[in-house]
């Protein structure tokens, strides 16, 4: 999806592996400056949501990196999140936060339908664009319970994240960051948040195949 200031938001696929690891360095570059938790992930696993088209990224009319956020599915894919959302500093006054969720957002629910999303935050920021969307603040027993999940905050002996002690103190009840919540049948006939053209768009993407293999 294109806009008027030059930026473009599109669903990730293999072609663009280039970016990963100035993603990750961008991921945690930010996580120092904030001194707040962002789960860590590795260069292949990036690269595996990029290839099943379960990413978005954000990119400059230029072509340079300038925001991404990735898709996982969760409890028999019942629950899924939109996580590492991250903005390039220099970029962060371009509304692109807004525009990525939107995107992970609508690419979610196509995927998805039943599915309901959720997400851990400690940024207002997201807060804020998660609400806009249908999200609402619930406790951390109504988010998924599949280990697989909270095993990506890590543990104190190998922390993926800085507050995971808060975590597996309160078994796994609260944390720094506050969980959020949309139903899907709370919404029903409610429309995505991109142009109905877009929805096309994307529709059209996973149907395709990826580059590496073997499409065009």
């Amino acid at each position: 999806m294109e806009y008027e200031d030059g930026f473009r938001i599109v669903v990730a696929d293999a072609s663009y592996e280039k970016y990963v690891d100035e993603i990750l360095a961008t991921i945690n570059d930010s996580a120092k400056k904030r001194g707040s938790g962002i789960a860590t992930r590795t260069h292949e696993y990036l690269t595996s949501k990029m290839r099943e088209k379960k990413a978005v990224i954000a990119l400059t009319a230029d072509d340079e990196f300038a925001g991404f956020c990735y898709i996982e599915s969760w409890g028999h894919k019942e629950y899924v999140a939109n996580s590492g959302l991250i903005v390039v500093e220099k970029y962060r006054k371009h509304q692109l936060a807004k525009r990525i969720k939107q995107m992970a957002f609508t690419l979610s629910r196509l995927r998805w339908p039943d599915a309901k999303l959720f997400g851990l935050t400690s940024q207002y920021a997201v807060m804020r664009i998660n609400t806009e969307l249908g999200y609402v603040p619930v406790t951390f027993n109504q988010l998924t319970d599949d280990d697989a999940f909270w095993a990506g905050c890590g543990t104190p002996e190998k922390p993926c994240c800085v507050n995971c002690d808060v975590l597996e103190r309160t078994g796994r009840q609260y944390c720094v960051c506050t969980a959020m919540l949309y139903d899907p049948k709370d919404h029903v006939g409610e429309p995505l948040p991109i142009p109905a053209e877009e929805v096309e768009k994307i529709k059209e993407i996973l149907t395709s195949p990826n580059p590496s293999e073997g499409g065009e």
